[in-house]
């Protein structure tokens, strides 16, 4: 579980957009970029080239 207080100053990297905590994946999702930040080992890698693309119902959902 990420810190709160983390979550709430976190950013997407790339639009400075709002990011969804996804605990069960392990993830902060980027609806705006549809992209998932994966986390490690309790660290956000807020790295465009590690994260993967958002599948469509990841989209619509």
């Amino acid at each position: 579980m990420l810190d709160k207080k983390l979550l709430a100053i976190l950013v997407c990297p790339i639009c400075q957009g709002h990011l969804e905590y996804q605990a069960e994946a392990q993830e902060l999702i980027c609806k705006a970029d549809s992209l998932a930040f994966p986390i490690r080992d309790d660290i956000p890698v807020m790295l465009e080239n590690e994260a993967r693309q958002l599948t469509l119902d990841e989209k619509l959902g």
